[in-house]
């Protein structure tokens, strides 16, 4: 019985799904460029160009799922999503394998109430309509019957690493009783998601025929601001409070001239300037998920930095 399953990148949401998806038995294959990914026996690491499905195919004849873990870079999404798209789609229609996709509320848009799977996919900016136009591609071939396939979107995530707002940023500063600027209204909700209850969903997802067919959000804890996310990390730090202050726009759009990375975020300051709430009813209700614990989530990302 085959119970393979190809992992394509390593970041922080496909290296602990690949460690999951092991520890839970199952052999994995880890596909990124460089050939990175976790060293345990199990897994087996493999270095190629995932756009190319059949270099895909080659690596990984036969599989159970499919996970898209990638992060091309944030300036570069337009460019690069789309020939990653078509191959994962491609394995999947040869292999029969489901297409397991993590992805993010951008293709919702600015929205005025907490965010469910059924709103529409009303993106303005390139960002969100190139992951809108992703999953309405693969959910058009499910209902087709020529791929099975899902989503699973999770909001800003709480982890160490440059890719978190409350990451590389600002858990030194704080460690070093440093102030703290941060992009973005201090003072409204917003939601924040382990990248590993990302992967436990993913895992859940993609052997569970009721998941197939549509998007799922990632159960998380409740909203807190940017001001009360870095209060608690200092507290979990047994740290001084900080001075909170937010960028002036002025300079962030000035060095967003120069910085393709921070010129990028003007799509999606909405997500910041007012309540940005994600709804989770759904996973909780179907797979009797529950988020990590609030208080595990800001010691583990302390952990990490000491």
């Amino acid at each position: 019985m085959n119970d393979h399953h190809l992992v394509v990148g390593a970041g922080t949401v496909g290296s602990a799904l690949a460690s999951q998806l092991r520890a839970a038995g199952a052999d994995v294959t880890v596909v990124t460029r460089s050939g990175s990914g976790p060293q345990v026996p199990g897994i087996r690491t493999v270095a190629l160009d995932a756009s190319n499905a059949t270099a895909l195919l080659e690596s990984t004849p036969a599989s159970v799922a499919i996970y898209n873990c990638v992060s091309p870079p944030y300036h570069r999404w337009p460019q690069e999503w789309p020939p990653l798209a078509a191959a994962f789609i491609a394995y999947a229609q040869r292999t029969g394998a489901v297409l397991v996709t993590c992805s993010n509320l951008y293709g919702y848009g600015p929205q005025s109430v907490p965010l469910t799977e059924d709103l529409a996919l009303a993106a303005t900016g390139s960002k969100g309509r190139v992951r809108a136009k992703m999953w309405a591609d693969a959910l058009a071939l499910h209902h087709a019957g020529e791929i099975r396939s899902t989503e699973v979107r999770g909001s800003d995530y709480l982890s160490p690493g440059a890719q978190s707002r409350m990451g590389d940023r600002v858990v030194p500063r704080i460690l070093s009783r440093k102030g703290v600027q941060l992009v973005g209204a201090l003072d409204t909700p917003h939601t924040w998601t382990s990248p590993n209850d990302v992967a436990r969903l993913m895992a859940v997802v993609g052997g569970d025929e009721r998941a197939w067919g549509r998007a799922w959000h990632v159960p998380s804890n409740a909203p807190r601001t940017q001001r009360e996310v870095v209060c608690d990390i200092a507290d979990a730090a047994a740290c001084p409070q900080v001075r909170v202050s937010e960028v002036p726009a002025s300079l962030l759009w000035g060095l967003g001239l120069v910085n393709p990375g921070i010129r990028e975020l003007k799509e999606t300051d909405y997500q910041f300037s007012a309540p940005f709430i994600l709804d989770d009813t759904a996973a909780r209700t179907a797979f009797g998920l529950e988020p990590t614990p609030w208080s595990t989530m800001l010691a583990d990302l302390v952990t990490a930095y000491r």
